[in-house]
């Protein structure tokens, strides 16, 4: 594979190729489409490989990939200009491995409602709720002051409470929402 001859010669190549994953998660959640989403993390991948060099703290390496898979995504959004609206985009409905009925029904409201959030919500809230970054690596990754990060994520958590159909059973909060899409 031609990520593994790449990667063969740095530790930090392998860091960035393993974090496949991870971005796939987050650009899944930005751009609510599967094969968008692969494209994103492929050229997020390749660019921080290729750009290695470039990191100056690898303690930083996923607030920096984020900031290149978020160029990626404005890039891709640029492009496509005319041709969709994104905001109006919803994510599949598509039935999952859960074998548990009620959860899937939970998972599906909130993708739908993820997928109905502004872009810049859903960015915020797929990095703090769905991958753990702390608000200060956000804000690098977004390129955003740290006070916008938690603005955006108040309303983007209230937003997706807001969102949802039907509420799910028992109190929950919408980052306990999130990780149930997990």
């Amino acid at each position: 594979m031609i990520r593994d001859k790449l990667c063969a010669g740095t530790a930090l190549g392998r860091r960035i190729a393993d974090s496949r994953d991870r971005l796939y998660r987050v650009a899944l959640a930005w751009c609510g489409d599967e094969m968008l989403a692969d494209d994103l993390v492929q050229e997020t991948i390749e660019t921080g490989i290729l750009k290695s060099r470039q990191l100056k703290d690898e303690n930083r390496l996923y607030s920096w990939l984020y900031r290149i898979l978020k160029n990626a995504w404005y890039a891709s959004l640029r492009k496509n200009k005319g041709h969709e609206t994104l905001d109006e985009e919803l994510l599949a409905d598509e039935a999952g491995p859960f074998s548990n009925c009620q959860q899937l029904e939970i998972v599906v409201q909130v993708r739908q409602a993820i997928g109905r959030l502004p872009a810049e919500q859903r960015q915020v809230i797929s990095l703090v709720d769905l991958d753990g970054l702390p608000y200060c690596e956000v804000a690098e990754a977004l390129e955003i002051p740290i006070g916008t990060v938690m603005s955006r994520l108040h309303r983007a958590r209230k937003g997706l409470l807001g969102k949802m159909t039907t509420a799910p059973s028992g109190a929950m909060t919408a980052n306990r929402i999130l990780h149930l899409v997990e």
